[in-house]
């Protein structure tokens, strides 16, 4: 399959010389060395909006907690999918005085108070994944992650030049404007009708039987584009279940989503590089702490749009299976 996306596709082959989801709700890790060996002691927070059995934020933490490890500094980690209760995860650390401060918005309304309680604390703030049209306008220096919108433009081409013009889009998490975004930028290239379906990722044997559903209510679906690894196995099955001829496509890498590539059962996936939202935050503000830097100049920095197809999904798997993409 022709991509013309293919400058894109150079992001997921892009060597990580950094190195190389289940986020716990409400619960603290923390990473830490002997900062004092690579200079001032530095804490970094992280609080994202990371649900229970999401292997795509353990992937975000992983890289989080390995820049810590790199450069010295200690990085706590908490995440909670309910916006109020990321916003008291917020507050809690601000009220610790970390020298920085990393947060997903996948409800940018509903944690807005609380990140700009922190810039009005003098903590710098990063935002990562979710809330890009948003993060500058609540005060944060930069956003790391993907235009959702541009990234489901894409998504949506590729799905035409595969055939497809009826395509069901799983959303995962209620509420989750990155997630609609995907959708929307899908129904803008396609050419044909995309229709939303919500699930539950805390629910995946659930998921896929709302999928097998839909699959067996409307033969007319071609095309399922999930927006999660987890979703995207799940949603695989249910294309077998329900027998349908559907074309699977997703968002999101693990390594079960590259083996189903290479077995043709997933068409691409949109790959925005987790492991590069939690490590290079972590890496700014220690910059930023130690030397002043302060990185992105009031822009997003890209860590995505790429594409994982069969061509080069072998490249990517062995990452995958060490939990770095």
């Amino acid at each position: 399959m022709k991509l013309k996306y293919r400058w894109m596709t150079a992001l997921v082959v892009l060597p990580l010389a950094l190195t190389g989801c289940t986020a716990t709700t409400n619960t603290a890790d923390t990473t830490t060395t002997d900062a004092a060996a690579s200079g001032d002691k530095v804490t970094i927070a992280v609080v994202t909006h990371g649900s229970p059995g999401d292997t795509f934020w353990d992937v975000v933490k992983s890289g989080a907690e390995q820049a810590g490890t790199d450069l010295g500094v200690t990085v706590t980690y908490q995440g909670d999918g309910d916006p109020v209760k990321q916003s008291q995860l917020i507050d809690a650390a601000i009220a610790a005085k970390p020298d920085g401060l990393i947060v997903s918005m996948a409800n940018p309304d509903g944690v807005q108070n609380a990140v700009e309680k922190a810039i009005a604390a003098g903590i710098p703030v990063i935002t990562i994944n979710s809330g890009l049209d948003q993060s500058k306008e609540f005060g944060a220096q930069t956003h790391i992650g993907q235009s959702e919108f541009i990234a489901g433009q894409g998504a949506g081409e590729q799905l035409a030049e595969g055939g497809v013009s009826n395509v069901i889009c799983i959303i995962h998490e209620a509420g989750n404007t990155g997630l609609e975004e995907r959708c929307n930028g899908a129904a803008d290239t396609l050419g044909g009708t995309v229709t939303n379906v919500q699930v539950d990722v805390a629910n995946v044997a659930d998921a896929q039987n709302t999928i097998k559903s839909s699959l067996l209510a409307d033969s007319s679906i071609d095309g399922v584009l999930t927006l999660n690894p987890g979703i995207a196995v799940a949603a695989s099955q249910a294309i077998e279940e329900a027998a349908s001829t559907a074309v699977l496509a997703t968002f999101d890498v693990s390594s079960d989503v590259t083996q189903l590539i290479l077995d043709d059962k997933i068409l691409f996936a949109v790959d925005q590089q987790p492991y590069s939202q939690g490590y290079l935050p972590v890496t700014f503000l220690t910059l930023q702490a130690r030397n002043g830097d302060v990185v992105g100049g009031g822009l997003p920095v890209y860590s995505g749009p790429g594409f994982v197809t069969k061509e080069n999904a072998n490249q990517v798997a062995k990452f995958a299976k060490n939990g770095t993409r």
